[in-house]
């Protein structure tokens, strides 16, 4: 049982897999969440986009961005809807990187893995020209 601060207002809570805020906090975001949804569900604004979502119901982006994130609101029904990347920031709709970023790292992890191999090369080549020497 973790005892944390709530991001929001402050006040100590139990810590559980469902809320990652207090009780009081939760019930304010509930509310907030059936807003939302209730927002969403009307033909004309399923294409909505965050920023527009957020003016009409008065919602927080960080609360929509955790709201999709966890899969509360469906990005296959609201495909305008999505989540910063952790990386970059740009806008996604899965996962937690991009798949600009996920290259960027792909791309980083084979260069390093290069030059391991050539240091390896290296520190052997020293080795084996020192033991002839002996």
């Amino acid at each position: 049982m973790d005892l944390l601060n709530c991001p929001n207002c402050g006040e100590v809570y139990v810590k559980n897999s469902v809320r990652d805020v207090c009780d009081k906090c939760y019930r304010e975001e509930e509310a907030l969440f059936d807003k939302v949804y209730r927002f969403l569900r009307k033909k004309e604004n399923r294409a909505a986009r965050i920023e527009s979502v957020s003016e009409a119901t008065g919602a927080p982006e960080k609360l929509l961005y955790k709201w999709v994130k966890r899969g509360r609101l469906h990005t296959a029904q609201f495909p305008n809807l999505g989540y910063p990347c952790d990386r970059c920031g740009k806008i996604i709709r899965e996962g937690l990187i991009c798949e600009g970023c996920a290259t960027g790292i792909i791309g980083e992890l084979e260069t390093f893995e290069m030059e391991q191999e050539r240091v390896e090369k290296l520190h052997k080549s020293v080795y084996y020209s020192q033991e002839r020497r002996k």
